[in-house]
Order: C-alpha cells, then structure tokens, then sequence
C-alpha cells in the first residue's frame, strides 16, 4: 500500500463517502497542518497565536496592511519558523503548502474569501458573523458542500463549557417547556466622528481593503475595527455579539438547520449618523414552536447573554458564567442525560481534527449561515421599522418585496458574486 503523507490524505479524504476517524498521531512532527491566514489585526492576531499555539505549521500570511503583516511575520518568526507574505489572498490560494486558511477580515469579505478557498481546495476556519447578506450565507454553504470542505465558523462559544451545559439541559426539558429567550448585546462601541477624509497611509492597500464593498472616501475610522459600524462592511453589535448570542439561542432551540418565521420590533439610531448601526433595539422573534426570543440592546430587563425561561425555572449564561433559579437546575449530570450535544472544549482543535476524520465541525458552515440569517432578519426589522414574516425553509420573506431586496447586495466591480478564483 502506497505511504499516505497529511497533504495527500487531506486532498483525498474529502471525496471518501463515509466520514472516518485518523488519530492526531498518525502524522509526524514534520507532517503538521499547513496554514495561511488572512487578516491579522486584533482577533485575527489572537487567531494566528492559536493556530500556532495547536502546533500548525504557518505557511503564509495575508494582510491589506503592511504594518499589520510584518507584525505577524515577527510573530511566527520568534517561533523559529518563517511564513511568506501576501497583500493580496488569491496569490496565498494559489499556493501548495497551505493546507487550511483562517479568515480573520472585515465581514464584507468573509464571503468571497471563503468561496474562492473552497474553490481553491483549502478547509476553512471563518470569523463570524459569517456573511454580511443572507444569499451569501447561502452561497458559502453551496461552495464548502460542491468542493468537499470543512469550514468552520469562529463562533467559539460552541467550544465553551457553559454554553454547552446550558444547552444540553434545555434540549432535555430541563426547564419543561421552553416559551421566551432573551439575548443582550451591548451598545456600540464606535470612537466617535469620522472627521474628514485624508488619503490612506502608504502601508495600506485600501481599494484592496474595500473590495466588494462600495468605493468611498478614505477615513480612519472607518477601517480596522470600525469596520463593524458602516452597512457597507457590516451590521452593527447585532452581528458582533448577536452572532454569538443568537447562535446559542439556536443550538437550545434544536435550530440549526432552521429558524424563525416572524420578526417585528424597533430600534433607534445615533441622531447625527455617527455611525450607521443601531444604538438601541428589541427585536422579537417567533419560531414554529412557539418560542419567542427577545435581542435586546441597551434594554434594561434584559442581561447581556442568553437567558432562558421555561416553565420550570431559568437559565441563565454567558462567557465564563452559567446560573439558575431554582439552582438544583445546573446539579443535573449532563453525561448520563439521553441527549447528548456535539462537545468540543477547543474551538481551533475541533477544527483541526475535522479536517482529519472529514466529519462536520462543530460550528460548520450551515450552522454559522443560519444563525447570521437571524441577525441579518433583526438588522432588516430595525431598518424597515416593521415586521417581517420569514420561510426558513425557502430562506425567503414572504409577499415583501422589500426585505427580499435586501438578503443581498451587488459588489463593485471587478469583484462579482460567481467570480472564480483565477490564478494570480
């Protein structure tokens, strides 16, 4: 029988039919998982540490920023290795030694980047939220399942022991039945007024950072982090914190493959259009059960994190803290209840060890796309400042031609939505 070396076992594992298991130690010291990141700013600093921290070999580096890039090149390299750069992420898919990307970018981006990876035949670890328009959602799931990939989704509160106790006690009537779930997020956290427009520093490429996205005038605080408060890049706290928050919500609710069929509420915006994004909002949401879940910004009855109320008592969790009234609640053994949730207590090993058995992450692609299409449906409620009604299953609103038009958005040329990768 011919040696399997990873590089070889990870192209041709993706065409077995049958998902199996290979042991991390099938692989030598020399044989790690080979990885390009793109984006290397703040969270996509602290993701490069990780993957280097889980023992991946860093092949490459991309980002839009020189300044940023050759912080990250320091980076790998005072871990004795060396990683080459890129400014531009087709000429990092181009390139043999890179078995997975991390994409780490501006959520305008996530999307291309994600399908020209698959295209590309790379696995991909994506931040959330994982789209900045509903259809691209759609369009990223259609690309990882068409090429084979594991993709996973940077909502790494699926790797986190709180949030999967909470959980599991819900989907096993721990509360009897489930009626209301609130979500909190905070407010924004924008620096204030954009000021004039400059020409961009020299150690930024910003019709490269732009992309896809409309061309405008060049402001610092628009770029980097304040990314997050301009429509054109992406969608406010309601994405940022939302896409944890309600992707909990959907885990509890056995939603993953689902989602709500109504949504109404209000929001209110900054008076001088600081920023575009929502300042306050309370959004409410009816699933098919009956369910109601409440995204609150700034409300005061409701706790940033994930509360749920059912009619034996509440549970209440976020990052680093799981309570419940009555507290003999939590005093269940999660282990022998007949249940049992996918478990994984590191989100970048979960990661790793799917691309080795072939099996679904335990935030894959279709996961991460539905619960986006949740905050995108509360952004639309609170742009429109009405109602909608939602069809998971067509993922389509229903008789309002309005909010159709804006599960997605046209780029700016030359970049397009079936654009394929083309070798730089």
């Amino acid at each position: 029988m011919a040696q399997i070396n990873r590089r070889n076992f990870l192209k041709t594992s993706a065409v077995i039919a049958a998902p199996w298991i290979v042991p991390s130690t099938c692989f030598g010291a020399n044989e790690r998982v080979a990885v390009g990141c793109i984006g290397l700013r703040n969270q996509g600093a602290g993701n490069l540490k990780r993957f280097l921290g889980a023992g991946c070999e860093i092949s490459a580096l991309c980002d839009v920023d020189s300044h940023v890039l050759n912080d990250a090149r320091k980076t790998v390299s005072d871990k004795g290795r060396d990683a080459i750069g890129f400014k531009d992420y087709r000429k990092l898919l181009d390139r043999n030694d890179v078995d997975a990307v991390v994409i780490t970018v501006p959520d305008h981006w996530h999307a291309l980047m994600t399908i020209h990876a698959c295209q590309a035949g790379k696995d991909v670890y994506c931040e959330k939220p994982l789209s900045l328009t509903i259809n691209e959602g759609r369009r990223m799931v259609t690309a990882a399942r068409e090429h084979n990939r594991i993709v996973q989704t940077g909502s790494q509160q699926r790797s986190s022991a709180e949030f999967w106790k909470a959980c599991s006690l819900i989907r096993n009537g721990a509360l009897g039945k489930l009626e209301r779930i609130l979500v909190g997020i905070p407010k924004p956290n924008h620096p204030g007024p954009i000021g004039p427009e400059t020409s961009p520093p020299g150690h930024l490429d910003y019709d490269m950072w732009l992309g896809p996205a409309p061309r405008v005038p060049y402001h610092e605080k628009r770029v980097h982090y304040n990314f997050r408060f301009s429509w054109d890049y992406s969608a406010g706290q309601i994405t940022n914190f939302g896409a944890h928050h309600l992707d909990i919500a959907q885990w509890a609710l056995g939603m993953d493959n689902g989602g709500p069929i109504a949504a109404q509420g209000e929001a209110t915006f900054h008076p001088e259009r600081v920023h575009e994004v929502t300042e306050i909002c309370r959004i409410e949401y009816t699933y098919d059960n009956g369910v109601q879940v409440v995204l609150g910004q700034q409300q005061k009855d409701i706790p940033g994190g994930v509360t749920f109320i059912g009619e034996k008592g509440r549970i209440f969790v976020t990052r680093g803290k799981l309570t419940s009234d009555p507290a003999e609640i939590l005093e269940q053994k999660v282990g022998d209840l007949p249940l049992q949730l996918p478990l994984s207590t590191n989100h970048v090993a979960n990661f790793l060890e799917c691309m080795k058995s072939r099996k679904l992450p335990i935030c894959d692609v279709e996961i991460g796309h539905r619960s986006a299409t949740v905050c995108h449906i509360g952004n639309i409620v609170a742009r429109l400042g009405r109602g909608v009604k939602w069809d998971p299953k067509t993922e389509a609103f229903q008789d309002d031609a309005e909010a159709q038009s804006m599960t997605d958005r046209p780029y700016r040329e030359p970049w397009s939505h079936d654009m394929p990768l083309a070798r730089r």
